[in-house]
């Protein structure tokens, strides 16, 4: 039993516990962090230089000038094709989480000035998963830069394909593909993490230019599931940006802090 003293039970008693959520563990160092100081911070741990997942609502008034996007698009919902169990719960759940109606926001905005037609994933809507509305939307972006004459943009953030719409949803990987052999301006993809499966194996990796967050997940099949299959050791870092960029599969890795000012310059020099 503890036996403690009047003085050492008031000290307890007397003392404030830090508020809930005031502070965050870092994934990359493992440093606990003060919470507001990673947000002054773009998310980024200023220890380990971590990038912390952010939505795709950060990411809009990160690189959009004011933020300010002309949306189009916006009422496009998920279709439960398949009578799939639970899907129409997990949509819902989706929509009331995260504000918009599937996982991915499009429109025009501008960069440094600069007209662009752009969208933005959302992880958080299941898993920023490919489906008949996120290969619809990009479809339609795609065709709005080619009539307007725009560079297009794409920041994503995916799992891959929405297996509830099973080949429905891996009809969107062609459909996107084959659309952006339309485009006449420059296509810039930006990789977060992850990015993966059918995204990354569709328009995610068919950029003109192929940027990456740092240590970001990317690729198709996940390195477990690879590493089950082959039965070998994978190399370090396998999958991982640097290693992609070591690799050729990627063109650049930028820090969030810097995606602007360097998408800025890229599409100055490509304009």
């Amino acid at each position: 039993m503890a036996i403690f003293r009047r003085k050492e039970i008031k000290d307890i008693e007397e003392k404030k516990p830090v508020a809930d959520g005031a502070w965050i563990k870092c994934e990359g160092c493992g440093e606990i962090l003060y919470r507001k100081e990673v947000l002054a911070n773009y998310n980024i741990c200023h220890k380990c230089g971590y990038h912390f997942r952010v939505n795709s609502n950060f990411y809009r008034n990160l690189i959009l000038d004011d933020g300010l996007l002309n949306e189009q698009d916006r009422n496009l919902k998920p279709v439960d094709f398949l009578k799939f169990k639970d899907y129409p719960s997990k949509i819902k759940k989706s929509i009331e989480k995260t504000g918009i109606n599937d996982a991915i926001v499009c429109g025009e905005g501008k960069i440094s000035g600069i007209d662009v037609e752009i969208c933005f994933m959302e992880f958080e809507f299941i898993g920023g998963s490919m489906g008949s509305v996120v290969g619809e939307k990009v479809k339609r972006a795609i065709y709005r830069a080619k009539e307007k004459d725009f560079p297009l943009i794409i920041v994503n953030a995916s799992g891959g394909a929405r297996m509830q719409e099973g080949i429905i949803s891996l009809m969107q990987m062609a459909k996107t593909a084959t659309a952006l052999n339309l485009l006449t301006k420059p296509y810039i993809s930006i990789l977060t993490n992850p990015t993966t499966a059918g995204v990354m194996a569709s328009y995610a990796s068919l950029g003109d230019i192929i940027i990456s967050e740092p240590d970001a997940l990317l690729g198709f099949a996940g390195p477990r599931v690879i590493q089950q299959t082959i039965k070998q050791e994978l190399p370090e870092g396998f999958q991982r940006s640097q290693f992609m960029l070591e690799h050729g599969m990627i063109d650049m890795i930028v820090p969030r802090n810097q995606m602007k000012e360097t998408i800025t310059i890229l599409l100055r020099h490509l304009l």
